[in-house]
């Protein structure tokens, strides 16, 4: 008999550093544009909007990036004022700015110079602690484009109705 303890702890099973903790998802950008390329970026906050952020207190829904000054700043985020913040609270729809590498800025620079596209917002979250933003390099659907994605969705939820029924 060892006197070790078990790997499988309790604590060490539901700790996963890297671990996603969603926040916010931007569910109507897979609808009205067409997802080319994702990246992670991190994001840049002052003062209470962490605790904000945190509570779930964030829309991104109206949310797009711009590229300016070799920089990718996100518009329209509403991040509502930390009650407990008085004074030290910022105004909520103000631009931030995302951390990613040159190479990454310059690559989503050419691309958004190309009619058409655009940079968008798909899921805010926490991972190690760290709120970070994937983003996407997106081209916005057509009337009959958007039609094409639901039919499809209906063929793929209708078989799988039938292939339940039949077990």
């Amino acid at each position: 008999m060892s006197n070790q303890k078990s790997a499988a702890t309790p604590e060490a099973v539901t700790r996963d550093h890297n671990a996603r903790k969603q926040v916010a998802v931007n569910r109507r950008a897979r609808h009205e544009y067409e997802v080319l390329e994702t990246l992670d970026a991190g994001l840049v906050l002052v003062g209470t909007e962490v605790k904000s952020l945190r509570a779930g207190h964030v829309n991104i829904q109206d949310a797009f990036c711009r590229v300016e000054n070799n920089e990718i700043w996100i518009y329209n985020m509403h991040v509502r004022p930390y009650e407990q913040g008085n004074r030290y609270n910022v105004e909520p729809l103000r631009k931030r700015k995302l951390l990613l590498h040159d190479w990454e800025i310059q690559q989503f620079r050419r691309e958004t110079e190309q009619k058409g596209f655009s940079i968008i917002p798909l899921q805010l979250y926490f991972q190690r602690g760290f709120a970070k933003m994937e983003i996407a390099l997106a081209r916005g659907k057509k009337l009959y484009d958007k039609r094409e994605s639901i039919a499809e969705k209906d063929r793929t939820r209708e078989a799988q109705r039938q292939a339940g029924s039949r077990e």
